[in-house]
């Protein structure tokens, strides 16, 4: 369901899909993050990292009651500590929706799918 945002100049209409490349493409930017992963593992448990073009597919938009949730499935880097990585994600991401869209982001959850050794 799109998000509406009501202005002086009419409405506004913003997808999902909107959000979830924006966060997606935010929580990129931070250090530690290999890549975004899948939502749905594979049945041995290996996680697929996702390229750039599709990693809207490690992030979900959810909306329970008037709260805008957003989990990311991420793949940190070995040797970074994940609680940091994670915090560093939900922040940025946070802030970018807050500044670019004008979005109230109440929780950013952070799903750690896997660690993958830089080559």
């Amino acid at each position: 369901m799109p998000l509406q945002l009501k202005s002086e100049q009419g409405t506004i209409i913003i997808t999902d899909h909107v959000i979830a490349v924006l966060a997606g493409s935010a929580a990129l930017e931070c250090y530690g993050l290999v890549g975004m992963a899948s939502r749905k593992q594979l049945k041995d448990g290996i996680t697929e990292l996702l390229g750039r073009d599709n990693l809207t597919r490690g992030v979900e938009v959810r909306r329970e009651n008037e709260r805008l949730l957003i989990d990311l499935y991420i793949i940190v880097s070995y040797g970074t500590k994940i609680s940091e990585v994670a915090h560093n994600i939900q922040t940025k991401v946070k802030y970018v929706l807050n500044d670019v869209i004008g979005l109230q982001v109440d929780d950013v959850n952070i799903l750690v799918q896997g660690v993958r050794v830089s080559r």
